[in-house]
């Protein structure tokens, strides 16, 4: 998500470019299908294993004769401005990959196919939820979830084993209780920590706002009012304070958890814990190849004792250009692709799949185990198109975040504040 943070960029271009082209219906002028016909496909660098798209384009080409898939892996870097060209033409290609907070800024822009319709065809009953709200806008769908992934807390057996930590924790009291465990163990050393949490990790944050009842914001159609300043989102900012002075975290209150990048500083071995990502783990054992073989997972906890806090769920969407000139090869390779079949196959590749309900291919790995157990319960940001420049600008949330835990602004004010710059941002 972070790496399509130009999402408004061109907007309007396309918006001028699109104008009395053709509806969000789609299904424009489409090729013959008594000729050869060409499917461009365009997914992004390492979003799905080779193994797998070679074997999907061979089976969707032998099962449409004549036709073939040109398939394109694109690059994450200037995928904004080739997108934004792309979709302003007349002949785009016929699927795309989009990040999921991107997705409902080119629903907005009338330059995707209205897919309502097809959704039950498409395996639409069993798409993760999160995936499936960032492809709506304005009550219609316009993608379908393609993969996904959240956080869960990645630690160290072997300091939990040694501070007398019997079982990975299952609620908020659990999870502070080995903290103040850790500390007693292995606090002598200075640079010891039992959870690395830098101040404006926001990503965690929501997690405990979600489970406090709260949320960043309310919708009215196609409308977000900001909620930051409810009693259940400022309940979740208070956990977050909690959390990090028990901790006695030294990460930065001013910066997030890639500045400095906290895998590395997990690889160093003095932090028993971080809230990552599952590919997190693999940077750190580059550092530290033993970290790994002595690191494990499990969901960021509730604070109801037993379940797992909602987490944030990011990935990528699966959408087709109104401009396509094959909307029913399209649907029919998303339908091939969303399938239980291939589905499986992403759970395999240690993703969670955004179209199947079957996660057990992730128990083989802990740390993919435990991201699997809380993906269940993921949600989105709010569905608007201006989320990716809030993302990419200078974010409300995180301004909110040092603001509190640094002492420069009170809990009221802080989210008050958070609230009038998100509301700022969602009309402008």
């Amino acid at each position: 998500m972070k790496r399509l943070t130009k999402v408004m960029a061109g907007a309007a271009a396309i918006a001028l470019a699109t104008a009395g082209c053709a509806g969000s219906g789609g299904g424009g002028s489409e090729e013959s299908s008594g000729g050869p016909r060409t499917l461009t496909v365009w997914l992004m660098n390492g979003s799905a294993p080779e193994t797998l798209t070679d074997a999907l384009n061979k089976e969707f080409e032998g099962a449409n004769e004549g036709v073939t898939v040109k398939y394109e892996v694109q690059e994450w870097n200037g995928i904004q401005d080739k997108l934004t060209t792309a979709l302003a033409s007349q002949n785009p290609p016929d699927i795309i990959e989009l990040g999921n907070t991107q997705a409902p800024s080119f629903a907005a822009l009338d330059v995707l196919t209205d897919l309502t319709a097809d959704v039950d065809s498409m395996n639409g009953g069993q798409w993760l939820q999160s995936l499936k709200a960032s492809g709506e806008w304005d009550g219609k769908q316009f993608s379908t979830p393609f993969y996904a992934a959240n956080r869960s807390v990645i630690y160290r057996t072997d300091m939990f084993e040694q501070a007398g930590i019997a079982a990975a924790p299952t609620s908020r009291q659990e999870w502070l209780d080995a903290i103040t465990k850790l500390r007693a163990k292995f606090g002598s050393d200075p640079q010891f920590q039992a959870l690395y949490l830098p101040g404006q990790n926001w990503y965690t944050l929501l997690s405990f706002i979600y489970d406090e009842g709260g949320d960043i914001a309310e919708a009215n159609g196609t409308e977000f009012k900001a909620t930051m300043s409810s009693p259940e989102a400022k309940a979740g900012l208070e956990f977050y304070k909690e959390l990090v002075e028990a901790s006695g975290t030294t990460a930065p209150k001013d910066n997030d958890e890639q500045n400095p990048e906290q895998a590395g500083i997990y690889g160093q071995g003095k932090v028993a814990m971080m809230i990552a990502l599952p590919w997190e783990l693999g940077t750190a054992a580059k550092d530290n190849p033993d970290i790994e073989k002595n690191s494990s997972a499990f969901p960021i906890p509730s604070k109801n004792a037993g379940e797992t806090a909602p987490v944030f769920q990011g990935g990528s969407n699966l959408a087709i250009p109104v401009n396509s000139k094959n909307t029913d090869l399209a649907k029919d390779y998303l339908r091939l692709l969303l399938s239980d079949k291939y589905q499986t196959q992403f759970a395999e590749a240690g993703m969670v799949p955004g179209a199947s309900t079957d996660l057990s291919a992730l128990d083989a790995n802990p740390v993919s185990k435990a991201m699997a157990a809380a993906s269940k319960n993921g949600r989105s940001v709010p569905a608007t198109p201006t989320w990716a420049t809030i993302e990419a600008g200078q974010n409300p949330l995180k301004d909110m975040l040092t603001a509190y835990l640094t002492g420069v602004k009170d809990i009221d004010t802080a989210t008050t504040d958070a609230d009038t710059a998100l509301d700022a941002a969602f009309t402008g």
